[in-house]
């Protein structure tokens, strides 16, 4: 499995992904707003744009499993 292009931790199982939220001015180099729920996994991805959203001390979360 190739991973995923981009990874952001979040400290909300609730998230939303546009595709651009580094572009000022948002989705209109990105795709449709979509809201994506993180699961017990610990992380959800987009269907859109493969971003991957990490939950900050769930199952997934490197820095919190380093501990």
């Amino acid at each position: 499995m190739q991973p995923a292009p981009e990874s952001f931790r979040t400290n909300t199982p609730r998230v939303v992904c546009d595709g651009s939220s580094d572009v000022p001015g948002g989705g209109a180099l990105g795709h449709p707003r979509i809201f994506l729920e993180i699961d017990e996994k610990g992380f959800t991805d987009c269907g859109y744009c493969d971003r991957r959203f990490v939950l900050i001390g769930g199952p997934a979360d490197g820095d919190a499993n380093a501990r």
